[in-house]
C-alpha cells in the first residue's frame, strides 16, 4: 500500500536547482514536445465511466487532471513568452484548486483540453528548439515563491509536471482495475 506522499508525488517531487545541464534541458524540451502524444495514448485507455476516478482520496479525478494540464501549460507557455520579452516580469499566479472546481474542469469533454495541449506544446517546443543558451537564462519572478525562475528551470519543471500527472491518471486507472478485479472475485 502506497503512503500519501507516494500517491501525491508518484514520480517524486520536483527538485528546484539553479543549474540545468544541456542534457537535462534537451530531455525537458523533448518531453514537452512529445507530451501530447503520451497524453493522447493514455486518454485512449480511459472509458467514459472512469473519468471520475481519482488517484488518491481527496485528489482530482482524471477529467480534472486533464483540464488542469491544459490550464497549467497555457500559463507556463505565457510565462515563457513574458520572460523572453520583458525583464524579470512578475507573473500572475492562479488558484489551480479553484479552477479545478469550475464547471468546465468538472464536466467538459477532455477532448478539448487535449487539443489545447497539442497546440500549446507544438508552439512551445518550437519556441524552445529555436532559443539560444542565453534565452534559457531569462527568468520571471514568482510572487508566491519569492524567487526568480529561469526558463531552463521552467522547462524542467513542466517536463516533470506532465509526467507527474500522467502517472496520476495511470494510478487512477490502475486503482479502478484493481477494484474491478475485486468485484469480479467477490
Amino acid at each position: 500500500m502506497l503512503n500519501q506522499e507516494d500517491l501525491r508525488y508518484p514520480i517524486g517531487r520536483f527538485h528546484h536547482t539553479t543549474e540545468t545541464s544541456n542534457e537535462e534541458l534537451e530531455k525537458a524540451i523533448k518531453d514537452i514536445a512529445v507530451f501530447p502524444s503520451w497524453l493522447e495514448e493514455t486518454a485512449e485507455l480511459i472509458r467514459q465511466d472512469q473519468l471520475n476516478n481519482t488517484y488518491r482520496q481527496g485528489g482530482w479525478n482524471i477529467r480534472q487532471i486533464i483540464h488542469h494540464l491544459a490550464d497549467s501549460h497555457i500559463n507556463a507557455y505565457i510565462r515563457f513568452k513574458l520572460a523572453l520579452t520583458e525583464t524579470k516580469p512578475i507573473i500572475k499566479p492562479y488558484k489551480e484548486e479553484l479552477w479545478s472546481e469550475l464547471s468546465d474542469a468538472k464536466n467538459e469533454n477532455i477532448f478539448y483540453s487535449i487539443k489545447i495541449i497539442e497546440g500549446i506544446h507544438a508552439r512551445w517546443a518550437y519556441l524552445m528548439e529555436n532559443m539560444d543558451v542565453e534565452q534559457f537564462q531569462c527568468c520571471y519572478m514568482h510572487p508566491e515563491e519569492f524567487k526568480l525562475i529561469t526558463l531552463s528551470e521552467c522547462a524542467r519543471m513542466y517536463s516533470w509536471h506532465g509526467r507527474h500527472h500522467l502517472k496520476h491518471i495511470q494510478n487512477a486507472l490502475d486503482q479502478n482495475l484493481d477494484q474491478e478485479l475485486l468485484n469480479s472475485i467477490f
